[in-house]
């Protein structure tokens, strides 16, 4: 018996901007799957590429961004990369949509929220304006907002933060969409309101059967949210795994760097560890492996060959000449960056 097909296949995505100063490679020949009904993680520092990837896949890099020759972005039998902005308008909002980090500037300000959600609905489903904002109550009242007749009325900066991200999310999901993609859902929230919000996708999850593309850096929010993880770093994926494998046996040097810098119970008189040094720009990535000169594994051959992603379990994958050679990992030094700096 064949198996399904996964909800989303991105198969070698590379998404390039041409500037004044260089091709700049911010997405740089990434492949993975999101299965119907799965969260994925997808996780790194700024810069590493994990909004660019996100605004790929819904077609809103381009332009200045070009997608290049020979991606592929497979959903619903369509590829994404080349069906016109006609179609790309049909899935973007209804089949896909997005949770943005900062709902302030996704939502407009001089338009009620009912009225924002309710021409979501007007544009993709027939009906009328009465039935499209019924619907937009409704959810704002699956989303936890209270009092949702009146508060559908108001604006958004007559609502806290907490409820504007309810609002957003609200707006993702009112045509119950296979797949959402929420880029930093939290970030601007405080703790408490995070760990609600966090709450709420996994519960609409369940009920809608949506899966989620979580994009985040905080890897306390991926411990707690996602079923696998998806690490890149300078435009490329450099590990891959399920959550729980990861968390206790990362591989990639990168990876180690961003468990190490966790804050944890009891670290309060402890300085937190830092990776040293920087994302590269993306117009330079650096040759071999990309990561070498913050790595304090780095050895001759990182700085000259660029590692394939080496299959380091059933399902854990890694870009790290450690994996043919994990003696190294006894010969630890201090990195090229942090002697620089």
């Amino acid at each position: 018996m064949a198996e399904s097909s996964p909800l989303v296949r991105i198969e070698n995505l590379r998404t390039y901007f041409y500037t004044d100063g260089g091709v700049a490679r911010a997405v740089d020949g990434i492949s993975f799957d999101i299965e119907a009904r799965e969260t994925v993680g997808l996780v790194g520092e700024s810069g590493c590429g994990k909004s660019v990837t996100a605004l790929s896949v819904l077609g809103l890099g381009r332009p200045p961004g070009r997608v290049g020759a020979g991606s592929g972005i497979r959903f619903d039998g369509k590829d994404l990369v080349t069906i016109d902005e006609k179609s790309m308008r049909a899935v973007r909002g209804a089949r896909i949509s997005m949770v943005f980090q900062e709902p302030m500037t996704a939502l407009n300000p001089v338009f009620t929220i009912g009225d924002q959600i309710a021409e979501v609905v007007r544009i993709h489903r027939a009906g009328t304006k009465r039935q499209a904002w019924d619907r937009a109550v409704k959810m704002l009242e699956t989303v936890g907002i209270p009092d949702a007749a009146q508060r559908a009325r108001e604006y958004p900066h007559q609502l806290s933060g907490g409820m504007r991200q309810r609002v957003v999310i609200a707006m993702a999901l009112v045509m119950n969409p296979a797949l959402v993609i929420a880029d930093e859902p939290t970030t601007a929230l405080d703790v408490t309101i995070q760990a609600q919000i966090l709450e709420l996708l996994a519960d609409l999850q369940q009920k809608f059967g949506t899966s989620i593309l979580l994009i985040t850096h905080d890897m306390g929010v991926v411990a707690e949210t996602v079923s696998r993880v998806i690490v890149m770093y300078a435009g490329e994926i450099v590990e891959e795994s399920p959550v729980g494998e990861l968390f206790a046996h990362a591989h990639h040097p990168y990876t180690e760097g961003l468990l190490a810098a966790m804050p944890r119970v009891g670290q309060e008189r402890e300085r937190l560890a830092t990776i040293p040094g920087t994302v590269p720009p993306p117009t330079a990535w650096p040759t071999g492996c990309r990561f070498h000169d913050r790595c304090s594994y780095a050895w001759d051959r990182c700085a000259t060959e660029h590692p394939p992603l080496y299959k380091i379990g059933e399902r854990h994958t890694s870009r790290c000449h450690l994996a043919e050679e994990p003696a190294r990992r006894s010969q630890r030094h201090e990195p090229a960056a942090a002697a620089r700096s």
